[in-house]
Protein backbone atom coordinates (compact mmCIF):
# COMPACT_ATOMS: atom_id res chain seq x y z
CA UNK A 1 0.00 0.00 0.00
CA UNK A 2 1.08 3.23 -0.85
CA UNK A 3 1.24 6.43 1.36
CA UNK A 4 1.75 10.11 1.28
CA UNK A 5 3.02 12.10 3.80
CA UNK A 6 3.02 15.58 4.27
CA UNK A 7 6.23 17.16 5.94
CA UNK A 8 6.69 20.30 7.34
CA UNK A 9 10.43 21.33 7.97
CA UNK A 10 12.25 24.13 8.90
CA UNK A 11 14.53 25.12 5.93
CA UNK A 12 18.10 24.45 6.92
CA UNK A 13 21.23 23.07 5.54
CA UNK A 14 21.05 19.19 6.26
CA UNK A 15 17.16 18.51 6.51
CA UNK A 16 16.83 16.72 3.71
CA UNK A 17 20.24 14.43 4.56
CA UNK A 18 18.78 13.78 7.40
CA UNK A 19 15.03 12.86 6.49
CA UNK A 20 16.66 10.74 3.66
CA UNK A 21 19.17 9.15 5.89
CA UNK A 22 16.44 8.34 8.43
CA UNK A 23 14.48 5.64 5.77
CA UNK A 24 17.59 4.23 4.53
CA UNK A 25 18.67 3.21 8.20
CA UNK A 26 15.44 2.05 9.02
CA UNK A 27 15.24 0.30 5.49
CA UNK A 28 11.83 1.95 4.36
CA UNK A 29 12.23 2.71 0.13
CA UNK A 30 10.81 5.81 -0.72
CA UNK A 31 8.45 6.02 -3.85
CA UNK A 32 8.64 10.11 -5.02
CA UNK A 33 10.17 12.70 -3.04
CA UNK A 34 9.22 16.42 -3.56
CA UNK A 35 10.36 19.55 -1.41
CA UNK A 36 9.23 23.10 -2.38
CA UNK A 37 9.50 26.28 -0.38
CA UNK A 38 6.33 27.76 1.27
CA UNK A 39 5.14 30.90 2.31
CA UNK A 40 7.12 31.53 4.61
CA UNK A 41 10.60 31.46 3.87
CA UNK A 42 11.99 29.96 6.92
CA UNK A 43 10.02 26.62 5.90
CA UNK A 44 9.70 23.75 3.04
CA UNK A 45 7.12 21.20 2.61
CA UNK A 46 7.87 17.50 1.43
CA UNK A 47 5.74 15.25 -0.20
CA UNK A 48 6.88 11.75 0.80
CA UNK A 49 5.45 8.19 -0.97
CA UNK A 50 6.34 5.60 1.28
CA UNK A 51 5.02 1.79 0.45
CA UNK A 52 3.84 -0.12 3.27
CA UNK A 53 0.99 -1.56 5.66
CA UNK A 54 -0.44 0.78 8.26
CA UNK A 55 2.04 -0.47 11.03
CA UNK A 56 5.14 0.69 8.64
CA UNK A 57 3.55 4.24 8.03
CA UNK A 58 3.24 4.59 11.63
CA UNK A 59 6.38 3.95 12.33
CA UNK A 60 7.81 6.11 9.41
CA UNK A 61 5.10 8.67 11.02
CA UNK A 62 6.99 8.86 14.33
CA UNK A 63 10.41 8.53 13.21
CA UNK A 64 9.95 11.93 11.37
CA UNK A 65 8.03 13.61 13.91
CA UNK A 66 11.43 12.87 16.33
CA UNK A 67 13.74 14.83 14.24
CA UNK A 68 14.74 18.11 15.14
CA UNK A 69 13.55 19.92 11.85
CA UNK A 70 10.87 18.71 11.41
CA UNK A 71 7.88 20.91 12.34
CA UNK A 72 4.74 18.53 11.55
CA UNK A 73 3.88 15.29 10.04
CA UNK A 74 0.76 14.81 7.90
CA UNK A 75 -0.98 11.67 6.54
CA UNK A 76 -2.90 12.21 3.64
CA UNK A 77 -5.80 9.75 3.44
CA UNK A 78 -7.67 9.13 0.41
CA UNK A 79 -10.29 11.99 -0.36
CA UNK A 80 -8.34 14.09 1.89
CA UNK A 81 -5.91 15.62 -0.47
CA UNK A 82 -5.40 16.67 -4.48
CA UNK A 83 -2.16 15.64 -5.57
CA UNK A 84 -0.12 16.38 -8.71
CA UNK A 85 2.62 15.29 -11.09
CA UNK A 86 4.53 17.13 -13.86
CA UNK A 87 6.19 15.25 -16.53
CA UNK A 88 8.13 16.42 -19.17
CA UNK A 89 9.20 13.52 -22.48
CA UNK A 90 10.41 14.02 -25.86
CA UNK A 91 8.01 11.43 -28.12
CA UNK A 92 9.31 10.49 -31.41
CA UNK A 93 7.00 11.75 -34.11
CA UNK A 94 6.61 11.51 -37.78
CA UNK A 95 4.25 13.02 -40.82
CA UNK A 96 1.87 10.04 -39.80
CA UNK A 97 1.99 10.05 -36.34
CA UNK A 98 2.32 14.13 -36.26
CA UNK A 99 -1.48 14.59 -36.03
CA UNK A 100 -2.36 11.32 -33.71
CA UNK A 101 0.19 12.86 -31.15
CA UNK A 102 -1.51 16.29 -31.10
CA UNK A 103 -5.11 14.79 -30.85
CA UNK A 104 -3.98 12.82 -27.72
CA UNK A 105 -2.67 15.96 -26.17
CA UNK A 106 -5.75 17.39 -26.49
CA UNK A 107 -7.70 14.69 -24.80
CA UNK A 108 -5.19 14.50 -21.82
CA UNK A 109 -4.81 18.43 -21.54
CA UNK A 110 -1.05 18.07 -22.17
CA UNK A 111 1.17 20.96 -23.69
CA UNK A 112 3.78 20.55 -26.71
CA UNK A 113 6.18 22.78 -25.32
CA UNK A 114 8.55 22.01 -27.90
CA UNK A 115 8.78 20.91 -31.25
CA UNK A 116 11.37 19.66 -33.74
CA UNK A 117 11.57 17.82 -36.75
CA UNK A 118 12.12 14.24 -35.28
CA UNK A 119 10.10 14.86 -32.18
CA UNK A 120 7.70 16.32 -29.60
CA UNK A 121 8.70 17.61 -26.13
CA UNK A 122 5.26 17.49 -24.13
CA UNK A 123 4.47 18.73 -20.78
CA UNK A 124 1.67 16.98 -18.45
CA UNK A 125 0.13 17.15 -15.29
CA UNK A 126 -2.27 15.44 -13.50
CA UNK A 127 -2.93 12.57 -11.07
CA UNK A 128 -0.93 9.28 -11.26
CA UNK A 129 -3.67 7.53 -12.81
CA UNK A 130 -3.82 10.16 -15.77
CA UNK A 131 0.02 10.46 -15.98
CA UNK A 132 0.33 6.36 -16.10
CA UNK A 133 -2.66 6.30 -19.03
CA UNK A 134 -0.71 8.85 -21.17
CA UNK A 135 2.38 7.62 -20.96
CA UNK A 136 1.13 4.24 -22.08
CA UNK A 137 -0.63 5.91 -24.74
CA UNK A 138 2.70 7.47 -25.62
CA UNK A 139 4.63 4.20 -25.72
CA UNK A 140 4.03 2.99 -28.87
CA UNK A 141 4.85 6.14 -31.06
CA UNK A 142 8.78 5.94 -29.15
CA UNK A 143 8.92 7.61 -25.69
CA UNK A 144 12.85 9.45 -26.19
CA UNK A 145 13.36 10.55 -22.84
CA UNK A 146 11.26 11.18 -20.01
CA UNK A 147 11.25 12.83 -16.17
CA UNK A 148 8.94 13.15 -13.89
CA UNK A 149 9.05 15.18 -10.67
CA UNK A 150 6.93 12.75 -8.44
CA UNK A 151 3.86 13.83 -5.98
CA UNK A 152 2.92 17.06 -4.74
CA UNK A 153 -0.43 17.16 -2.21
CA UNK A 154 -2.26 19.88 -0.35
CA UNK A 155 -4.96 18.83 2.07
CA UNK A 156 -8.73 19.35 0.81
CA UNK A 157 -9.44 21.99 3.56
CA UNK A 158 -6.87 23.97 5.95
CA UNK A 159 -5.24 23.32 9.33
Amino acid sequence: MRHTLSVLVENKFGVLTRIAGMFSGRGFNIDSLNVGPTLDPATSRMTIVVRGDDRVLEQVSKLLAKLIDVIHVQDFRDGEYVDRELVLMRVNISRETRAEIMQICDIFRAKIVDVQAKNFAIEVTGNESKITKFIALMEPFGIAALTRTGKVALPRKGD
